[in-house]
């Protein structure tokens, strides 16, 4: 194949998409050049877009202008090799670009996986440039490709949520409110809290009326609140908030009905991107607060040696991923164009959480 194919966004306009065709790259001494053959888009990717320049996500392949490479979860293989430790035929899961090819510069190179150590990419959140040599994996974490695409980044995400709160004691909350519950990373939360049986706090997951039925038939929640039914929370008990949705306006709803019985608010996602925006700093309880992924991974490893809570967060990924195989349908978009479409249906939530959404670009 001699063309890559890519899909840029607009960072001041998502709606705006750019086709980009060009000639497949040659590595430079140290580089490899990866085919990705497939790839999720799941509203994870809309977070992705919406918190780019605070978290640095338009950093990891940069574009043009105001032009952005939304990064997505991928699994590809090595196709050209100027690098004697990654051979070509190595098989890769990462963070890729929405694209049929990319490069990327391994450094650190273990046995299970490689660091990207391109000098653009050096300041940006570490977690991000790693990636897994998938072979050296056991064969039933090698078979899971498309789950592990469209759930373990999600499900990892969940996990971290879920440590967070128990290494803090849930902030003394009784409830544990999952806003945009149906998001995989909700629902993986959901999940994590009520399979473990030391968890006693209520669970209580926000999502809009069409969603309601999943939610219910995921056997999660203890109570499942459509909005714009807020107020049948009840605000008595102390709550730590989870916001997948970066709503604010529902954010600064929950704040003022729970008032100082708000004792944590942690901003997590942006499913509801179009409704962010507004200064909820001055509302009653807990200041809302943006949760780092790898802050909690970096605190775990200083305290239980690095890479630990990783393994830990995709052990719990693939446990929730095989126990929620059957709600889920694969579907497949094998043309950028399709992409196109795709991505902005994300951008508008007409993605039911059942369909998991894969793509493959190598076709052009």
């Amino acid at each position: 194949m001699t063309q890559r194919t890519e899909l840029w966004v607009d960072r001041e306009d998502y709606r705006n998409t750019r086709v980009v065709k060009t000639a497949v790259p040659s590595p430079a001494e140290g580089e490899v050049l990866v085919e990705i053959d497939r790839f999720a888009l799941t509203s994870n990717n809309v977070s992705y877009a919406v918190s780019g320049d605070m978290i640095g996500y338009w950093g990891y392949y940069p574009a043009q202008d105001n032009w952005g490479k939304v990064p997505v979860w991928g699994c590809a293989t090595v196709v050209d090799s100027s690098c004697a430790e990654v051979p070509v035929g190595e098989r890769l899961w990462g963070f890729f670009p929405m694209a049929s090819h990319a490069l990327l510069r391994p450094g650190r190179v273990r046995e299970d996986q490689f660091m990207d150590v391109a000098e653009h990419r050096l300041e940006l959140p570490a977690l991000y440039n790693s990636y897994r040599r998938t072979r050296a994996e056991p064969a039933f974490l090698q078979a899971l490709e498309n789950e592990r695409c469209l759930l373990f980044p999600l499900f990892a995400t969940s996990w971290l949520i879920y440590d967070y709160l128990l290494d803090n004691k849930f902030f003394g909350a009784k409830q544990v409110l999952i806003g945009s519950v149906s998001s995989k990373t909700g629902f993986g939360l959901a999940r994590m809290l009520h399979a473990d049986p030391s968890v006693t706090q209520r669970i209580v997951g926000l999502t809009s009326q069409p969603n309601v039925a999943f939610v219910e038939g995921l056997g999660c929640c203890d109570q499942v609140v459509v909005y714009g039914q807020e107020a049948s929370i009840d605000a008595s008990l102390p709550a730590a908030y989870v916001d997948m949705s970066g709503d604010t306006a529902l954010t600064a709803t929950l704040h003022r009905l729970l008032g100082e019985n708000m004792v944590e608010s942690a901003m997590v996602g942006a499913t509801h991107w179009e409704q962010r925006g507004g200064d909820n700093s001055s509302l009653p309880g807990a200041t809302p607060t943006f949760f780092f992924a790898p802050a909690q991974i970096g605190k775990r490893d200083s305290e239980w040696g690095p890479g630990v809570a990783m393994m830990k967060a995709m052990t719990a990924s693939a446990d929730v991923a095989q126990a929620l195989q059957d709600q889920m349908t694969v579907e497949w978009v094998r043309d950028v164009e399709g992409l196109a479409k795709l991505w902005n249906d994300m951008l508008d939530n007409k993605v039911s959480p059942n369909r998991g959404m894969m793509v493959s670009l190598l076709a052009g």
